[in-house]
């Protein structure tokens, strides 16, 4: 289930010693990070927690999980960001994107509170017509504009529909142990809670009930989740560059970054790896991306974005490396048939399953692209199951963190997240925002 890197791609565009040049950098990463001595150190708790998460809420968020599936139709998780990317996520790598439209014994999933479109909350207040709904909200405060808007609303729908009472027992919420207005709702109206733990940040709290649970209520099965994260936790304890493809990873990308590369894409073969890459951009581009500095993450999924994007990475302006990800057993296999008229001339792949078509895709994209002057680094998962996931996602939270440390920022903090949020508020006309409110209108020229 190990997380494997390649980086032969990335030969020409990095020498060996380079690589060696940065084992000092790396160590001391790892040593801050193991110690708790470097900055957001109160945001640690993801780097054990595949072995220290807590046991009981674990079997609560599994019985649960087990009531919902019984009781439900519709379940959907309102949250934003790392309330609801991991998950979703999660759901769509092991179950496929299309599991909203599957037959199959668990309840339909789907995903609120990350807009503000009166549009898709309409649209899924429509879906729910006539069907058996449970409402997870994932919250640390219960004040995020977003997912509160979409919980007043989706609370209210229950309450009409089933009832005050009934609706108690439909919604489940995520959020502080002690303390926030969603917390304080929870206890007075009797919803079943489950933690956001206070020692781990938004993006990198998808192995706690933020995101286990509508993981688990989707039938994906969360004990093999902990058990490949528990592995990874284990392996890429040592910072040694040559044993330790994690650390590698980080390292490598650091120098490409040092060498004029601005941009990372995060390309794979598979698009049920599609979300899974938005929940990278959010960890790596919230953890870097601050004191201006920062690579900006990206994504595309070949061969699809071959036809769009292709061109540009094939021959544009060099401002960008590649970080593809393989998943080496294909989640399902079909093999191409002979067709006798041979209309597209294809019949040479007669008898091959469309998985060697993709592989060797990639192999004629990774080494055109290097001879176009993109380097590519390469992440071998070993199947889309629960284990290799799990070690996946503490792979690149790990990466994550050391890569925050080299480049000298807090991996762990999102300053720059509040700015928008202040001058939305006064715009909106919150009380206390009175003096911002008419600045900013005057900046629009109202």
């Amino acid at each position: 289930m190990a997380v494997t890197l390649d980086s032969r791609y990335v030969e020409g565009f990095i020498r060996e010693h380079e690589l060696g040049a940065m084992q000092a950098s790396v160590t001391s990463a790892h040593e801050m990070l193991h110690a708790k001595s470097g900055l957001g150190n109160d945001f640690l708790g993801w780097l054990d927690l595949p072995t220290a998460y807590d046991k009981d809420e674990f079997a609560r968020i599994k019985a649960a999980a087990a009531r919902i599936q019984a009781d439900t139709d519709v379940f959907i998780a309102i949250g934003i960001g790392g309330s609801y990317l991991g998950a979703r996520a999660a759901i769509e790598f092991l179950k496929s994107p299309y599991y909203n439209n599957k037959s199959k014994n668990t309840p339909d999933v789907y995903f609120a509170g990350n807009s503000i479109s009166s549009a898709a909350l309409n649209d899924l207040l429509s879906l729910c017509e006539g069907k058996r709904v449970s409402i997870n909200v994932i919250s640390k405060s219960g004040t995020t504009t977003e997912p509160a808007i979409a919980f007043r609303v989706l609370r209210a729908y229950l309450e009409k529909t089933v009832g005050a009472e009934e609706a108690k027992k439909r919604i489940y919420v995520t959020t502080d142990r002690a303390r926030g207005t969603l917390k304080a709702l929870a206890d007075r109206e009797g919803y079943e809670t489950f933690v956001v733990p206070d020692d781990v940040g938004g993006r990198f709290s998808v192995l706690t009930a933020v995101g286990l649970l509508p993981i688990a209520v989707a039938g994906c099965d969360i004990d093999a989740l902990m058990q490949g994260a528990a592995k990874a936790q284990a392996e890429l304890a040592n910072p040694d560059l040559q044993t330790n493809d994690c650390y590698r990873y980080a390292a490598l990308r650091s120098i490409l970054h040092r060498k004029g590369r601005a941009v990372e894409l995060m390309v794979s073969y598979e698009p049920c790896w599609q979300l899974m890459s938005e929940w990278w951009k959010q960890l790596y581009g919230e953890s870097e991306g601050k004191d201006g500095k920062g690579l900006f993450p990206a994504s595309a999924i070949f061969s699809t974005d071959l036809h769009s994007l292709g061109q540009f990475v094939q021959d544009g302006s060099n401002i960008l490396f590649e970080t593809a990800v393989m998943i080496d057993k294909a989640p399902s296999e079909l093999v191409i048939e002979e067709d006798p008229e041979n209309v597209d001339g294809l019949n040479f792949l007669t008898g091959r399953p469309m998985s060697f078509v993709n592989e060797k895709a990639f192999e004629g994209t990774v080494l055109a692209h290097a001879d176009g002057g993109t380097p590519t680094l390469v992440l071998h998962v070993p199947a889309a199951d629960e284990a290799s996931l799990g070690y996946m996602i503490y792979f690149l939270e790990k990466a994550c963190a050391i890569s925050g440390y080299m480049l000298g920022v807090n991996p762990f903090d999102q300053p720059g997240v509040e700015s928008y949020k202040k001058n939305m508020f006064a715009l909106l006309g919150k009380p206390g925002y009175e003096a911002q409110k008419e600045a900013l209108e005057a900046r629009l020229g109202r």
